[in-house]
Formats: structure tokens, sequence, C-alpha cells
């Protein structure tokens, strides 16, 4: 018999990040918002309540969560906001090709120097011409001794201009091309690396996002990951962890824009009477309670595949991105539509959340690119 049940310690994983989430995030939101500005209060913050780098094993300064744990923990960051949730779980998908590929050595010494230092890490695989095309990376690590020399160029690197470590994705044989791709961790202090000024984004403006520059950057060999040519492999396993995190998070974007958008319109009177009386309304609400509903179901199933390690897990966990992203920019926008004008004012929450959504649609891989890994995997 199937249980949708959560067990005891998953029920005070949901309660502790809403705890969190409704004393430090909800609170602070519009103001990081408009700011456009890093959050360090509430990562500082969750670094003294153990909510970030959740994934990371316990003897390394984590909580020892499975994927189902991290779903449950980010969607409450999503509810309160996917910008300042993104700027604690990034951290887990910059040091995810560490869990998957590294030495107990590297996993000691960059997990305890992280959590030692209460710091961020950052994931830089996006080039200008080379977004879901990974195969288009042109950055390279050239050995010379005992360093790699990295040069390249990065754009849309989440938490760029505030991590300390930096996962690079670089080639070590520009002749082979992809084959020869390769993960590196870098100090963001080392020499050569260039933080170009924040970008600019319509949503999520609480996490920051930049262009990176490589010069001549020397990367000791002791922070290769894994094997050269190894690099494309890290980083779909790598997907394959954190598009559960990306979807959970959007579910929990939808579910606060509904819960706002409901009980706001329960008190909009018109003609005498709640609009929700009338039954246009009441469906229009159904219908958003209902896509909600599917999505989290979904999200739970593809991080269930991957603790269980189904061979369904690739396919499900693209598809529980696809659809909750999409079921997120879909409900945040009906959020905006119920409640009319006022929907679309900074006064209400809605606005912030309906622009927040897009960008889920587009990050660790466009929904385009979720079709193409869905396709292959039921085709082949």
């Amino acid at each position: 018999m199937i249980n949708f049940e959560l067990e005891k310690y998953q029920q005070e994983i949901v309660e502790k990040y809403r705890d969190f989430t409704r004393r430090w995030i909800i609170p602070n939101r519009a103001k990081y918002d408009e700011l456009s500005e890093f959050p360090w209060d509430i990562v500082q913050a969750a670094y003294d309540e153990k909510i970030i780098n959740g994934a990371l094993p316990k003897e390394y300064g984590g909580n020892g969560f499975n994927i189902f744990d991290s779903a449950l923990a980010s969607e409450e960051l999503g509810y309160g906001c996917t910008g300042i949730g993104i700027c604690i779980d990034a951290s887990t998908l910059a040091l995810t090709p560490t869990l998957l590929a590294a030495t107990e050595e590297q996993r000691k010494r960059i997990y305890g120097e992280i959590t030692e230092k209460k710091a961020v890490a950052a994931y830089a695989l996006t080039e200008p011409n080379a977004g879901s095309d990974v195969a288009g990376i042109k950055s390279t690590a050239i050995k010379k001794g005992d360093v790699y020399i990295l040069n390249g160029h990065k754009r849309f690197i989440t938490n760029a201009e505030v991590a300390e470590y930096i996962t690079v994705f670089a080639l070590t044989d520009p002749d082979r091309g992809a084959r020869s791709l390769t993960a590196f961790l870098v100090n963001a202090n080392s020499p050569g690396v260039e933080v170009l000024p924040r970008l600019q984004k319509m949503g999520q403006r609480a996490s920051v996002q930049n262009e990176l520059r490589f010069h001549d950057v020397e990367i000791p060999a002791h922070n290769l990951l894994g094997k050269e040519g190894m690099g494309f492999l890290i980083a779909m396993k790598t997907f394959d962890r954190t598009r559960t995190g990306v979807a959970s998070a959007a579910v929990g974007n939808a579910q606060a824009a509904f819960d706002y958008a409901l009980k706001w319109t329960k008190n909009r009177i018109q003609f005498g009477k709640p609009i929700t009386a009338n039954q246009a309304m009441g469906f229009f609400m159904a219908d958003m309670a209902t896509e909600i509903e599917l999505a989290r179901n979904l999200v739970w199933k593809a991080a269930w595949a991957y603790d269980t390690d189904q061979k369904s897990l690739s396919r499900l966990s693209a598809m529980s991105k696809l659809y909750a992203t999409d079921m997120a920019m879909r409900v945040t926008t009906d959020a905006v539509q119920a409640m009319g004008g006022e929907g679309y004012s900074k006064e209400h929450p809605v606005e912030k959340m309906m622009r927040d959504a897009k960008l889920s649609q587009i990050y660790e891989g466009t929904n385009q690119i979720q079709r193409v890994v869905i396709s292959k995997n039921i085709l082949k």
C-alpha cells in the first residue's frame, strides 16, 4: 500500500524550514527584491540554524539529507522567496560535483573551509555561447606541471561575486572537445579570477549572477574533481540530483501565490458577495490547487526514484523540473489575474512571485531541454 504520509523526522524538516522562512525570508523578501542584493544576514542565520548545506553529510557540517528530504526543505524556502532560497540552495548545486567525484581529502578540505567560514560556493558551467549546449564550452584548463592553467569566460553564474569556491568546467584538451570536459574546484580569490558587474534580472533579484573571466588562473592539480574528461558525466549527474530542488522550490512559490490570492479573493467583495462565490472564480482557484498538488506529487516521485536508484530517475527528474516550473509560471500568473489590478501592484507579493517563477523555467536546463532529456529516455 502506498503511503503519502511523511515520517516524523521529515515533518520536523518541514516545520524547521517553515519556521525559518516565516521568521527570516518572508519579512525581508520585498527588501532584497528591491535592493537586488545578496542577503548575507539571512545566509548567516541559515548557517547558525543549520538550514544551509542540508545535503552535505553530517560529518562535513551538513544535515545528511537525501533528495526527498532536500525537496521538502526547498519547497519551504521557495514558499518564502525563490530568490533568497536559491542563495541558500545554490551552494548545494555547486558542491554536488564534490559529493559525486571528490576524494575524501578534497571533501574534508573544501567542506571544512566553507562551513568554517560560513561561506557559499558557485557552479560555473554556462558560457556566453554554451548554455544548454554543454558541448559548446570553450574554456580551457591546460596542465603544466603540478597546475592547470585556466582561461575562459562564464556567464549567468549564481553566487559568483560572493563565492569562496567555484566549481568550474573546462576543456583539458581542446582538440578532443567535450570529451575532455573536466571539473575543477577554483578558489574565488585566486589571481586571474575576474568577476564582472552583477547582471540585472527581472526576477529572483536577491540571488546574484555575474559573468566570470579567467586569465591564466592556476589550479592546483589536487583540485581536479574525478578524472580528466569526466566533466560532462559529472555535470549531468549533478543535474539529476538538483533538478528536483528547482522543481520543489517552484512548487513552494506557486503554493505561496495561491494561498495569498485565495485569502485575498475570499475577502474581496463585489456585487455584495466575495468574488470566490462566483463559479468562474471558484473554478479558477480549483484548477490552481489541482496543478500544485499534481506537481508536488511528481516532485516527490522523482525524489523517491533518485533515493531508491530507480532506472527512471533521470526521466522523472526532468519531468518534475519541466512540469513544476511551468505550473509555477501558470499559477503565479493566475494569482495576479485573480487579484486584478491589486495583483499587479507591488503592494502585494504575487507580482514578484510571477517574476520569480519565470527564471525557474530557464536555469539548470531550460524546459525545452528537459523535453529533450525526457524524449531521449522514453524513445531509446
